[in-house]
């Protein structure tokens, strides 16, 4: 396969010219105004933050593509599906609050927001899975695939389980249903180490399944009702939660390559990624820690395996934020450094898997050539 084009610019801007302005241009630069999308309906599939999180992007992101789109006669909207934990998105009704909450409504964005797998998560479409090796058909929210057109817009940051969360990760996780992101999770359930177990019940209330009791002084998993989820193992605080299969994340990172590659398949498909506020940990958490690394720009490209990669590899050269997760880890006597940001904040995760996946099934490639624009 072919090296793809990634186009990048960075956050510095002149007197007078704003990053939406820039946002802008790296766009169609990119070649977003080469999509057809006069009368059609185009899903931008984006975070819109839990509440207490401040690290999601900015509506004003937002509404520059949505801009964008309707100078071309589309018709778009902004979309995500429901979460399985507990928190402000788990029915539609809470996450739309959830979204307009944060900032995302209709004068600031400029156009409407879709809960895509309706008012329980359940409305969903199974949509078959191309080259599928672990997935073969993927459950995702119908309203994602009811568009004509599908554009990411990502947040680039850290997470505990994927090791950072970028467009696939926006595009697999984030459009499959709860019944897609229960199917994706399911390859390993965690296990509670009862010496490091303070019972500060945290992980119960994070737990979505009600799986997580307190019959004596320490946590116990109730594993007819545990789903996989692994939640509660970014929620704990003690290290005192672990997967029992020690593939569950690279297993968990594929089938999200293989998802994302479902919703792409068949359709035109442009994807963005703004790597500021690099945070340890998901938006999905009601709190953000601080960033990891300093921001770094504006990503775009047809290509989603590609522009995870350039911002992977941007993320990787550079230098570590000392006071963070990733700076204190580096400053542990005795931390065993795996030369890898991702790695060294997180270290029970697999990224690289994500990328090989989603490469092997023909979704991109991991081979990019970058091309900046001022």
């Amino acid at each position: 396969m072919e090296r793809s084009t990634v186009y990048f610019t960075d956050f510095r801007c002149k007197v007078g010219t704003s990053q939406l302005d820039k946002l802008k241009k790296l766009c169609i630069a990119a070649g977003i105004r080469d999509i057809d999308m006069d009368g059609k309906f185009v899903a931008i599939k984006m975070h819109f933050g839990e509440l207490g999180n401040l690290a999601f992007l900015r509506p004003n992101y937002a509404k520059a593509v949505a801009d964008l789109c309707k100078e071309q006669g589309g018709k778009p909207f902004l979309t995500d599906c429901n979460t399985l934990y507990p928190g402000s998105r788990k029915n539609a009704l809470e996450h739309m609050d959830c979204a307009e909450l944060n900032g995302f409504n209709t004068i600031s964005t400029g156009c409407h927001v879709i809960i895509a797998d309706g008012l329980r998560g359940t409305d969903d479409v199974e949509v078959p899975v191309p080259n599928g090796e672990y997935c073969k058909t993927a459950k995702i929210g119908r309203a994602i695939m009811d568009a004509d057109i599908f554009i990411s817009l990502t947040h680039f940051k850290g997470h505990e389980e994927t090791g950072f969360g970028g467009a696939l990760k926006n595009i697999g996780m984030g459009c499959g249903s709860r019944a897609g992101k229960m199917d994706q999770h399911k390859s390993g359930k965690p296990s509670i180490i009862e010496e490091l177990c303070r019972s500060c019940r945290r992980c119960a209330k994070e737990c979505g399944s009600d799986a997580i009791s307190y019959p004596e002084s320490k946590a116990v998993i109730d594993y007819d009702k545990c789903v996989g989820c692994g939640r509660c193992i970014g929620a704990c605080n003690f290290d005192a939660i672990e997967n029992i299969n020690d593939s569950a994340n690279e297993l968990l990172d594929r089938k999200m390559a293989e998802y994302a590659s479902a919703v792409c398949h068949g359709r035109p498909c442009f994807h963005v990624a703004l790597v500021q506020d690099i945070s340890p940990n998901c938006d999905c958490h009601g709190e953000n820690d601080a960033p990891i690394l300093p921001d770094i720009g504006m990503f775009a490209s047809f290509d989603p395996v590609a522009l995870d990669q350039a911002c992977a590899d941007a993320c990787l050269a550079a230098e570590p934020i000392r006071n963070s997760q990733l700076g204190d880890n580096l400053a542990k006597e005795g931390w065993h450094c795996y030369h890898d940001h991702f790695k060294d904040s997180n270290p029970n995760i697999e990224w690289k898997a994500t990328l090989e996946q989603a490469e092997k099934v023909g979704l991109g490639t991991r081979q990019y050539e970058l091309k900046r624009i001022s």
